[in-house]
């Protein structure tokens, strides 16, 4: 039986005014793969992994994650969705500043209306997978760079998402830090089945995906 994908886009165009930015974008990704995204400033990468992660919506074209139709939800279902299904990991790690690593981490689960137990819990299960359990309770500003980033990884996966979309997660971190998170990406492929889809400049990270794709004026072009 061929596995069905986690993640199915077709022919999605995107403009903004006369610009047009994606220009009939397909692509398919199957559970527990890890695919870059690569190519040069402005091509649509980030367009694209905005779109895929229903943080923005396609002009025309259709969108499947996890067996549902994106591109039907109006815009509750498609935030409760995107709250329940989809993790997020950017650049700089939007940690919110007054709260512990083991809040940050709890937010979404408590947007999705889970008991303060089951947030508790998952959150500290989260932090020991992400060798952080000792740093629970400390601050943002308390935890160095890499540290910061790993919470916001422990964060994206609060809600056990079918995708985890990540932004130049490493563009802000040395190249010792850098290196760390990417390993952690293929450990947690490995021990949770973790489907990521990873727009980056990054060379080394592209070269450790399955598939590096490259995106050119609009299009996915390998």
């Amino acid at each position: 039986m061929t596995e069905q994908p986690i993640l199915k886009a077709e022919n999605l165009q995107r403009s903004f005014g006369s610009l047009k930015v994606l220009n009939g974008v397909n692509l398919s990704v199957k559970p527990a793969e890890v695919v870059s995204i690569s190519g040069r400033s402005g091509a649509g990468k980030s367009t694209l992994l905005h779109i895929l992660g229903t943080l923005d919506r396609a002009d025309s074209g259709k969108l499947w994650i996890d067996g549902q139709e994106i591109t039907r939800l109006n815009d509750g279902h498609m935030s409760r969705f995107r709250n329940q299904r989809l993790g997020f990991v950017f650049q700089f790690h939007h940690l919110l500043p007054e709260f512990t690593a083991l809040e940050n981490i709890g937010i979404p689960m408590m947007i999705a209306g889970k008991s303060s137990s089951k947030v508790e819990s998952r959150g500290i299960e989260l932090l020991k997978l992400m060798d952080l359990g000792h740093r629970a309770h400390h601050k943002p500003d308390a935890l160095s760079g890499g540290e910061q980033q790993r919470v916001a990884v422990a964060r994206a996966l609060a809600n056990s998402p079918a995708v985890v979309f990540a932004d130049e997660p490493s563009g802000n971190l040395d190249a010792q830090t850098a290196a760390q998170l990417h390993a952690l990406f293929f450990e947690l492929r490995e021990k949770l089945g973790q489907t990521f889809i990873v727009v980056t400049h990054n060379v080394e990270l592209a070269g450790m995906a399955d598939r590096n794709l490259t995106m050119v004026e609009g299009q996915i072009v390998n």
